[in-house]
């Protein structure tokens, strides 16, 4: 897939971004409309089968690992498989999440944004979840961007003028597939759901043996697909908030736009970020505790 880059070169543009980002909440229920501008309207090849990427994650901030994953995927879509990739987005984890280190729904809404906007023509941002005043589960989360997509939008046009239902797939590191074949922390029904009903992207990160992980997980190992990382990332969210508190530059790691924002609103410079997110959040589902590892 073919993505021309728009990256901010300069401090004005830098600043007239920030500009366009609302100071106010993220919304409502009420008020929220599903994001279709940047989603592709008609296919370019009939034979493929569509396919929608989505990111769950805290975002807190999010980092240029996170939009790489994307541009990762569609690479690996475009050359190993029948996909044709007509989206990608980002899903910020609502505030009921109660994660350490966990920005505003607000604030998170605003960089991703911000990040996706500046950098990208293809991903998007969708505030359903993080809108949410209870946490929602990524089975839930995917079932609403299926909806969205092919309920009310009835799936994506073809150029002879019909219609073909998308597939949606989660975008998640190789750590998400560690919790996933650990007993315990995903039940048996939204493992079911998730990786039968919808299947997974999977970028693999540097120190994580996902063989023993996909060993356990053999009923859906055809809807998980493997993205080797030909060149190693490792930053994280939680590295970045790390930095922030030291005081240390994370230029390059973050998009310039984000780290504005950042300085801005005095985000992340008392972060605690090496609290436990057990001892934030004992209520929260086990699911919830260990979905950090999707996105940082």
């Amino acid at each position: 897939m073919a993505v021309s880059q728009n990256y901010l070169t300069n401090g004005a543009s830098e600043a007239a971004a920030l500009e366009n980002v609302s100071d106010g909440p993220p919304g409502d229920l009420l008020n929220y409309t599903f994001p279709r501008a940047r989603l592709r309207q008609c296919m370019k090849d009939p034979s493929k089968t569509p396919l929608l990427l989505v990111a769950c994650g805290s975002f807190s901030p999010i980092t240029y690992l996170h939009l790489r994953m994307f541009e990762m995927a569609a690479d690996y879509a475009k050359y190993n498989t029948e996909f044709e990739v007509i989206g990608g987005y980002l899903s910020p984890v609502s505030d009921a999440y109660r994660k350490a280190g966990l920005a505003s729904a607000e604030h998170r809404i605003a960089m991703t944004r911000i990040a996706t906007e500046q950098s990208s023509n293809w991903l998007d941002v969708d505030p359903w979840e993080a809108i949410q005043k209870e946490y929602q589960p990524t089975a839930v989360v995917l079932d609403h961007f299926d909806h969205e997509i092919n309920e009310v939008q009835k799936g994506i046009a073809t150029k002879d003028g019909e219609r073909k239902a998308v597939r949606i797939v989660l975008l998640a590191g190789a750590d998400l597939i560690q919790t996933m074949s650990t007993p315990g922390v995903w039940s048996q029904e939204d493992l079911d759901h998730i990786l039968g009903k919808y299947g997974v992207f999977i970028v693999e990160r540097s120190g994580t043996d996902i063989d023993d992980a996909l060993a356990a997980l053999t009923p859906w190992r055809h809807n998980i697909w493997v993205i080797q990382q030909l060149i190693q990332n490792d930053v994280s969210s939680t590295k970045i908030r790390l930095f922030l508190k030291r005081e240390m530059s994370v230029r390059y790691l973050v998009p310039a736009p984000v780290i504005s924002y950042i300085e801005q609103h005095g985000l992340y410079e008392d972060d605690g970020a090496s609290s436990s997110i057990h001892d934030k959040g004992k209520d929260v589902p086990a699911e919830a505790a260990e979905r950090t590892s999707t996105s940082g």
